[in-house]
């Protein structure tokens, strides 16, 4: 099954064989050694000089290990316009007030609403940076700005946006940011990232979750460990992913991700299909994943389900509200030109068949022509 869903991704060859290894000991100097090079390839993938810890959960772990372990504000204000904003609301009602800037789903941020967050008292705000559940990038640099005017503290998650987009969190003026394994990184579920500044640790709160406590993985940081038994494979995982990172270089696998995602949006329009979000002037279309209005004519399961059971490509659903009105294509991790024509022409001759699309895909591969 090739899979074209926003995380998890397939593997590559390379990061399956290390999964493979044999067990080593997780106090040892070569658990120490993997572990620092996991690190210091994170620090760039963030874009920071800030602490790095690594959690054996998912991502949504490192979710609310953000945001408890820095929730000690008297008010934080969520972005909630999708599913994994919603997430954010959710936690962070568990450990603080929290006012939720609820928008419809897809639809973009409104920045002077951001401002009177902070203008109601909010000391801290937490959104998604790429908005997988909808298929827009909100515009982090911007919320950070209005932020940091007053003096608020900034979480961002950026699960499906480090690794196969910018990410700038020194630069943009982000104190906490998230990555999971399974996404752009193009390892394997179940591992987590917590990026962390010096200025975050003056929210600290120390009544967070035993195991979540980020102030437990900053002191071990130190001496290149976790504070409890890591998922080593993983770890294994990792490391092996974040080399063919640094292999294709940065830049490079920036790039990549946004010529797929500008591949599959160029076929989509030329086919005559809707893309879903509505932007403004700051928002983006998401350069890991796109998501696609459902023509009519044809059912979710009709178009997922011929995808799967002829081509054995699998594409996601819409979620809550959103299921059987549109379909979503990942291009994230570890993905190039073949998976992405491989599975526009599956659709294509699927909806051609119904005759609910113009040919394109000779538009995608005019844009997918220098990619390797």
């Amino acid at each position: 099954m090739l899979l074209m869903i926003p995380g998890p991704v397939q593997l590559h060859e390379r990061i399956i064989r290390a999964t493979a290894r044999q067990m080593i000991g997780h106090r040892t100097a070569d658990f120490s050694e993997i572990l620092a090079f996991c690190v210091d390839v994170l620090r760039e993938v963030f874009g920071t000089s800030g602490d790095i810890c690594l959690i054996s959960g998912s991502g949504t772990a490192g979710m609310e290990a953000a945001i408890a372990s820095f929730g000690n504000v008297k008010k934080i204000a969520t972005i909630e316009n999708g599913k994994f904003g919603e997430r954010l609301g959710e936690i962070a009602s568990r450990y603080t007030e929290v006012e939720r800037l609820q928008f419809p789903w897809g639809e973009s941020v409104d920045l002077d609403a951001v401002k009177r967050a902070f203008d109601n008292g909010c000391e801290a705000i937490a959104f998604v940076h790429n908005e997988t559940s909808t298929g827009i990038l909100n515009p982090a640099k911007e919320i950070a700005r209005i932020a940091k005017e007053y003096d608020a503290l900034v979480i961002m998650d950026a699960i499906t946006s480090a690794g196969g987009d910018y990410v700038k969190m020194d630069e943009w003026g982000v104190d906490v940011a998230i990555v999971g394994s399974q996404k752009c990184l193009g390892a394997p579920p179940g591992l987590a990232a917590v990026a962390v500044t010096d200025r975050a640790w003056d929210c600290y709160n120390e009544n967070c979750p035993y195991y979540l406590d980020l102030a437990a993985y900053r002191k071990k940081l130190k001496d290149m460990q976790t504070p409890y038994t890591p998922a080593v494979p993983l770890f294994f995982a990792l490391a092996e992913a974040l080399k063919i990172i640094k292999e294709e270089g940065l830049e490079n696998r920036v790039q990549r991700h946004r010529i797929l995602s500008a591949a599959v949006r160029k076929w989509a329009v030329e086919a005559g299909l809707e893309l879903f979000p509505n932007l403004n002037e700051y928002s983006s279309y998401s350069n890991t994943v796109t998501a696609i209005k459902m023509p009519e004519g044809i059912s979710d399961g009709e178009l997922r389900g011929a995808l799967r059971k002829e081509y054995g490509i699998l594409i996601s659903g819409g979620q809550g509200d959103l299921k059987g009105k549109i379909f979503r294509i990942g291009t994230m991790g570890n993905v190039g030109k073949f998976e992405t024509v491989s599975t526009l022409a599956a659709l294509e001759d699927i909806l051609s068949r119904k005759k609910l699309i113009n040919p394109a895909l000779e538009y995608a591969q005019i844009l997918l022509r220098d990619l390797p």
